[in-house]
């Protein structure tokens, strides 16, 4: 993919955000990731090129967008409209046609100033509320060039800027966006190399020379003035004890005094009807919600590891305790995930 200034691929705009960053944000979605973990909550953005979906719940049955397909890419089976993958190109005929917006293009393509206009319109909400925006993805840094420039016409304006990055990237693509970036959102999901390669596609290679750049950065006048670490508490992944307190020595070893806040985000599930508009297999559908217990105790061990406790917070949705008339899930906070997912 070639890198531009002018032109980026989103995914969507995330309006009154509150998981990304503090205060009420606009999270800007980009297109592209340089890893594949098995728990993506952001299937859709891993692609660096639009991908059709279709929701069957607003779809009428029409078939115009059968007729409107260049190549012949749709047909309609006993569960609906299917796509072929290898056929569609992503040209977005189908979608432009369809008077329900049952068929969806992820991925548009944007220019800097339009897209600076467009979140500026939320302007009054993070001025009351000491928002901003946030890039997240997918992975922003792939699209660097394009990010250092919208985060640097934002600060021009005075509105606050947030990177959330998963760091498998060139440290050229991170030095770009830093200069324009207040808060870095850093992904640590698994220490052990071998792990981290079976559960992401990718050693930590790039990702620890990223992370050293941010904490550099950070320590600089200039530079980002909050770094955040956020940890996804995936179960038989990310989920054990070890994993935990080996990151936190990592983070006292390598970033003593740079972090403000260190947040362990619990699984959720309700990615999976992503994947399955995408044609896609996930193999955490069944997976279990982590319980309370079990996040309290994560966190005790993070606490515990060698960074400041004070920084250590857990954040997610659980399982309710034993109580069957209620509803499953206790919200305690939600986090989402912008470069793992």
């Amino acid at each position: 993919m070639s890198e531009k200034s002018d032109h980026a691929t989103v995914l969507q705009l995330i309006r009154m955000s509150t998981e990304d960053g503090p205060g009420i944000r606009t999270s800007v979605f980009f297109k592209g990731c340089s890893l594949r973990c098995d728990w993506c909550h952001n299937p859709e953005s891993i692609s660096f090129k639009p991908q059709l979906q279709w929701v069957g719940s607003r779809c009428i049955g029409c078939l115009l967008c059968i007729e409107t397909c260049p190549r012949g890419a749709l047909t309609m089976g006993d569960q609906g409209i299917a796509i072929d993958r290898e056929k569609c190109i992503g040209c977005g005929d189908c979608a432009q046609q369809c008077p329900t917006t049952a068929l969806e293009l992820l991925g548009t393509s944007w220019s800097v100033d339009a897209l600076v206009a467009e979140v500026l319109k939320d302007r009054a909400f993070f001025e009351q509320s000491g928002g901003g925006i946030t890039a997240t993805g997918g992975e922003p840094a792939a699209q660097a060039r394009f990010v250092a420039k919208f985060f640097e016409l934002l600060r021009e304006r005075g509105v606050h800027t947030a990177l959330d990055t998963c760091g498998q990237c060139a440290t050229s693509q991170i030095e770009l966006i830093l200069p324009h970036t207040q808060l870095v959102l850093f992904d640590v999901k698994l220490i052990d190399p071998q792990r981290h390669l079976q559960h992401t596609g990718a050693l930590r290679d790039k990702i620890e020379q990223s992370f050293a750049c941010v904490v550099r950065a950070v320590r600089e006048p200039g530079g980002p003035s909050e770094l955040w670490v956020r940890t996804p508490i995936i179960p038989g992944a990310t989920d054990d004890e070890a994993n935990i307190a080996a990151i936190g020595r990592y983070l006292a070893e390598h970033a003593h005094g740079a972090i403000e806040r260190w947040e362990l985000c619990a699984f959720n599930n309700l990615c999976r009807d992503k994947y399955s508009r995408l044609d896609q297999d996930w193999p955490y559908k069944d997976a279990p919600l982590m319980t309370e217990a079990q996040m309290e105790r994560l966190a005790q061990v993070a606490r515990q590891s060698g960074v400041a406790p004070e920084i250590v917070h857990w954040t997610g949705s659980v399982q309710m305790k034993n109580n069957s008339a209620q509803p499953p899930l206790k919200l305690v906070k939600p986090c989402q995930y912008g470069a793992e997912s």
